[in-house]
């Protein structure tokens, strides 16, 4: 079975891990940082030799973001971000292939248990799986 496995965050996430703090999360240092990139970076190695991994990604920041939707009169209405009505948007994804939903739940609480600096938000990482055909609805 594949599965998405997605951490959440805010655009004052990313504007913390670049040395800015908020009410919402403190400023990372650059070692905080970088501790979180190996942690991660570990987490992938493992996966890819697992076999487990198809894909991951972080995603930019919520500032580089946009959304179309439609108007009334059926035009495309382009927002650009950062959305200030949007609390967490995705922050980044793995896409897996795991012989159990059992499995990819160790594999999000090991995504869980990155490393931040004391007092940053905690988010929690969502398991999708992933629809193989329209037989799956």
């Amino acid at each position: 079975m594949k599965y998405l496995v997605m951490v959440q965050g805010t655009q004052a996430d990313y504007d913390a891990m670049r040395g800015k703090a908020s009410a919402d999360s403190p400023a990372w240092s650059e070692e905080e940082l970088q501790t979180m990139f190996a942690y991660m970076g570990a987490i992938n190695d493992d996966l890819s030799e697992s076999g487990e991994f198809i894909d991951g990604q972080g995603l930019a920041e919520p500032a580089q973001t946009r959304h179309v939707t439609l108007g009334d009169d059926g035009k495309a209405v382009i927002t650009d971000g950062p959305y200030s009505e949007t609390k967490e948007l995705l922050a980044g994804y793995w896409v897996l292939e795991c012989e159990s939903l059992e499995r990819v739940t160790e594999i999000a609480d090991r995504v869980a248990r990155c490393p931040q600096p004391a007092g940053a938000p905690d988010y929690p990482v969502v398991i999708r799986p992933i629809m193989d055909g329209s037989g799956d609805i």
